[in-house]
């Protein structure tokens, strides 16, 4: 997946305003206890953190 579209998935989610800060400032397990910036930062493939934060948004399955 490639960023530009992980971060359209990310602010259909949570609303343009909101999605990037909650990347900034929310710790997922899955990813390691980092935040999705960190993860991106640290090379993490954007499928397997769009894959954590589908999983702890409880998104639903249409939009995995």
């Amino acid at each position: 997946m490639r960023l530009t579209e992980f971060w359209r998935r990310l602010e259909l989610a949570l609303g343009s305003g909101y999605a990037h800060s909650w990347a900034s400032d929310h710790v997922l397990a899955a990813l390691g206890g980092r935040t999705v910036v960190q993860a991106i930062a640290g090379g993490e493939p954007t499928l397997a953190i769009w894959r954590a934060v589908h999983a702890d948004l409880g998104l639903p399955p249409r939009d995995r």
